[in-house]
């Protein structure tokens, strides 16, 4: 099966991206950007784990009604969540209900601000896991790596949440830690120009 699609401006795209209406945006202007905000990347990391086991286009659905129940993911605020904030979550209908899923953003935030103490920026931490593109494999055939694995390994050491190795390989999808759109698909080209340009954080 190809894995491209010809968009109605002709063009190749990942084929994923015309599985629904709302993906073709959501993959020509976002996905595999490379992303250095600390909110937004909090954000990304906190919906791939809420997608674990149901589809992507649920959570693209409900992105904004997450975005203003988690104060658009500013981990400082999420951080001071209380029961009465988890309370008034379980009842959102415009989110996911999942009382674990709460609690580990809830719990993550906390530990995204130890983060940003130890090493400046929750970016700076996130983008030491940029791997060798020598090492990469075909895009999109792969939904774990050796660096997602590490990656989720340090997390969970550091007390994080539901972040595994296919939730920490989506969330470096997404966040532009690789260009995992593939070969001959029109956006590949921007996002390895944006990639290029791209100055990674420091510490």
């Amino acid at each position: 099966m190809s894995t491209t699609m010809e968009g109605t401006d002709g063009k190749l795209r990942c084929r994923w991206c015309g599985a629904a209406p709302e993906f073709l945006d959501y993959h020509d202007i976002e996905w595999g950007f490379p992303v250095s905000d600390d909110h937004c990347l909090f954000e990304k990391l906190s919906l791939e784990s809420f997608q674990s086991g149901l589809s992507w286009r649920t959570i693209l659905a409900k992105r904004e009604n997450f975005r203003v129940a988690f104060h658009y993911f500013d981990f400082d605020k999420i951080a001071r969540f209380s029961q009465r904030d988890i309370n008034r979550l379980l009842k959102d209908e415009g989110i996911v209900r999942h009382r674990g899923k709460i609690e580990a953003v809830i719990n993550n935030a906390q530990r995204a601000q130890e983060l940003v103490k130890q090493d400046g920026s929750l970016a700076a931490f996130i983008w030491r896991y940029e791997p060798d593109k020598k090492q990469l494999a075909e895009p999109q055939s792969a939904s774990i790596s050796a660096e997602s694995i590490a990656l989720a390994k340090d997390l969970k050491k550091l007390g994080w949440k539901f972040v595994g190795p296919t939730t920490a390989y989506a969330f470096m999808q997404a966040m532009g830690l690789i260009n995992d759109h593939v070969a001959g698909c029109v956006i590949r080209t921007k996002v390895e120009h944006a990639r290029k340009k791209f100055k990674r954080p420091e510490r």
